[in-house]
């Protein structure tokens, strides 16, 4: 068995966690963090809007410096949690192709929700239902906190009214 587990600054702990009691031992264990290279790219037009007539030297060498080393050192400490082997990615690039390209040969990808602690599609970020919608493997998706009660679905008007069986009102 080969499961990826996709590990974000805001939920690495709820998914190594998950992973502790879900995977096997005897499993291949791949901790993958992906570093947005669009962020350099904000970085660049941030300085081009400075006055002065000399553009200052382009910071993305530095911002990329310091997304690894951040990285590696997330992912270090998630293995360190995770307690077993495990095979640490650092990349670079948009999270939806990275992953799914790590997950080519994977049996399990396990991620966290990342958006709005409650129930429905708003709790995942455009990227992660990407993921969740094309992953080549089976998926597991936990919660990084405690997950919200099914109050906080909101139902459409025609599943809020009380039917019984066949579409009828209840007795």
């Amino acid at each position: 068995m080969v499961a990826v587990v996709w590990i974000t600054e805001t939920s690495w702990e709820a998914c190594v966690e998950q992973a502790r009691r879900v995977i096997p031992d005897d499993a291949e264990v791949r901790l993958v963090h992906v570093s947005p290279s669009d962020v350099e790219d904000l970085v660049d037009e941030g300085v081009g809007g400075l006055l002065g007539r000399r553009p200052a030297p382009a910071p993305q060498r530095a911002v990329r410096t310091i997304a690894a080393h951040e990285a590696q050192a997330l992912l270090e400490g998630a293995r360190a949690r995770l307690a077993r082997q495990a095979s640490l990615h650092a990349l670079r690039g948009h999270p939806e192709r990275e992953l799914l390209r790590l997950c080519a040969d994977a049996d399990l990808l396990l991620l966290a929700r990342d958006r709005e602690p409650r129930l429905g599609p708003k709790s995942l970020s455009p990227e992660t239902r990407f993921i969740v919608d094309h992953s080549p493997c089976a998926v597991l998706l936990v919660w990084p906190q405690e997950p919200p009660g099914v109050k906080t679905v909101e139902l459409p008007p025609h599943l809020t009214d009380e039917r019984g069986p066949g579409g009828r009102r209840g007795p």
